[in-house]
């Protein structure tokens, strides 16, 4: 299934994607797509609803980050070698793990603000990694039956903040609107192989990033597994994986967002990003 969210900021509704295409509101069955409603019990009972039965809702209707309520926003550094390679950092033994502030997520489709004194705003496509599940010591044999689904993930990143205003990533990371999330929650059964995704990033029509999920430093499930050894993951947590190259800081000479900047990037199967770029409010 594609399931998604919809509506205004506060006001958000669950709904799924029908074979056409279209958006059909879910919010007669569930109250939104967090927690336990992210659980194979509940997708068993979606999967029963006749997609045809559901009202339709407008396709010019504004998409919501496609998880609510989340918990946890963690993400995953220097995960892909080529990247770590234009970064001029090593890749590391085991995964670095950053997190973002929840308040930074946002629709696939809203605008991204430039922060105030922000010198080096970035970019970064990414493959999120829903939890539905709770996830606590795990192995990796079994990692990836904690999934509920898979996204697209923006890691927008303030370099400047992030690697020269001291402490840990974080700051760099956790703006107001650094974390689109979405379009679609792709349930893990329509995604057999997450090591096996296409996933590209433009700015002004220009491709900066052409990866794939085969390069990942560390696979999902390692990542699950590892994460779930120092703290427990929650449904509705939210991992993202880290990043191919092609980032904004790796250009010669670096390249970063500006006012006006249009930003596309899609993962194989889980839909695409639009956004634009304006400055913070």
């Amino acid at each position: 299934m594609k399931l998604l969210r919809y509506g205004a900021r506060g006001a958000e509704k669950p709904a799924m994607i029908d074979v056409n295409g279209t958006i059909r509101d879910l919010s007669g069955h569930i109250d939104d797509l967090v927690g336990d409603t992210l659980s194979d019990h509940s997708f068993a009972k979606l999967r029963n609803i006749d997609p045809t039965s559901l009202p339709e809702v407008e396709a010019s209707t504004r998409i919501a980050a496609c998880v609510g309520n989340v918990g946890k926003f963690v993400c995953v550094g220097l995960n892909y070698a080529d990247h770590a390679a234009e970064s001029g950092m090593d890749l590391p033994d085991e995964p670095v793990i950053f997190f973002k502030a929840t308040s930074s997520i946002m629709g696939a489709n809203d605008d991204v603000e430039i922060p105030r004194n922000s010198v080096k705003t970035d970019w970064e496509v990414e493959l999120g990694v829903v939890i539905g599940k709770e996830a606590k010591y795990i192995t990796k044999a079994d990692a990836l039956g904690h999934v509920a689904g898979y996204c697209v993930i923006n890691d927008l990143s303030e370099r400047d903040f992030q690697l020269h205003r001291s402490g840990q990533w974080v700051k760099g990371k956790s703006a107001d609107t650094f974390g689109p999330i979405g379009p679609w929650l792709v349930t893990r059964d329509e995604v057999p192989d997450p090591q096996n995704l296409k996933m590209y990033l433009e700015v002004n029509g220009h491709r900066y990033q052409d990866g794939s999920t085969k390069t990942m430093h560390f696979d999902v499930a390692t990542i699950i597994a590892h994460l779930s050894h120092f703290m427990s993951l929650q449904p509705g947590d939210v991992i993202s994986t880290g990043t191919p190259p092609g980032v904004g800081m790796g250009q010669k000479p670096e390249t970063y967002l500006k006012r006006g900047d249009s930003i596309v990037l899609e993962i194989e199967g889980l839909g695409c990003q639009r956004q634009l770029v304006g400055e913070s409010k």
